[in-house]
């Protein structure tokens, strides 16, 4: 038998591969970012038109792109969208799967403490808190809430998402007197914000659900009531845009004005959904 203790092994000669791409180093694969702007801008398109099809199909293509072009930063903006629309269109298995790959994107990068961890946290935190993951989405969100309040550069619009978001998961877990905290956290930062009138307006429905949850109808009918017009008029505030957006916010409201029996309140923000959708 020949002696093979002089044999080269692969470790002798290969290069050491990049952690990110595989390749050995030197031998890099080029990274070809994808145009992240225009994604999310024909990606606002497809949603003003309730297009959802449509913008699952320009994301998916565009998560191919990325992958194909190694583009990891841009990998990590798609599969963030992506959570959200399969969130919107109530694929939990989809949502979770983008939802894992998205953190797992902020190991690589080595982005868990910036900005873009924060609205990953937050989306993941929505779209499990969304499936009854209530547990799981809280503490996510006491992440984002970590690294945007760390940060003094968050944007306002950031933060007042975060807070209604947190605390719709504190109230489906009984934690009312931290949801009512977080509701008040979120109407004082839509204060800073153009337009924030619709964000303060569903905050506002949204605290009326939490005072019947934990008041009961009958006891809490009278701030139930106060909410429900203040939602109202700040929906009616002049200059905010009748878009897309606002008409997605009225559809959104409509059945919370419904269940509490402002009828012609709810039928005139389905109408005004209806003719902007109409429009574009």
């Amino acid at each position: 038998m020949s002696d093979q203790t002089n044999a080269l092994r692969p470790e002798d000669y290969a290069e050491p591969a990049c952690v990110l791409c595989g390749e050995p180093y030197g031998t890099e694969r080029k990274v070809e970012p994808v145009p992240q702007q225009r994604i999310v801008q024909k990606l606002d398109d497809y949603m003003s038109r309730r297009d959802y099809p449509g913008a699952e199909r320009h994301l998916l293509y565009w998560l191919g792109e990325a992958q194909r072009g190694y583009d990891l930063r841009g990998e990590l903006l798609v599969r963030n969208e992506l959570i959200g629309h399969y969130r919107k269109v109530g694929n939990r298995e989809n949502a979770f799967l983008h939802a894992e790959r998205a953190l797992a994107l902020l190991e690589e990068l080595d982005l868990t403490g910036g900005v873009s961890a924060g609205t990953t946290y937050v989306n993941a935190a929505t779209a499990s808190s969304a499936f009854g993951e209530h547990e799981r989405a809280l503490k996510l969100f006491e992440q984002a809430k970590t690294v945007y309040e760390s940060d003094p550069h968050t944007q306002k619009h950031l933060l007042g998402g975060l807070y209604n978001n947190m605390a719709l998961c504190c109230q489906a877990l009984g934690r009312y007197d931290d949801a009512f905290r977080l509701y008040e956290q979120a109407m004082d930062a839509m204060t800073e914000v153009a337009y924030g009138e619709l964000e303060q307006a569903i905050t506002c429905l949204n605290m009326a659900d939490a005072v019947a949850g934990r008041d009961g109808l009958e006891a809490g009918e009278g701030q139930i009531f106060a909410l429900l017009d203040k939602a109202y008029d700040l929906l009616h505030t002049p200059g905010v845009p009748h878009e897309g957006y606002y008409a997605f916010v009225c559809e959104k409201c409509a059945p919370t004005f419904s269940y509490y029996g402002y009828f012609a309140a709810a039928s005139e923000l389905e109408q005004e959904a209806r003719e902007i959708y109409e429009r574009t």
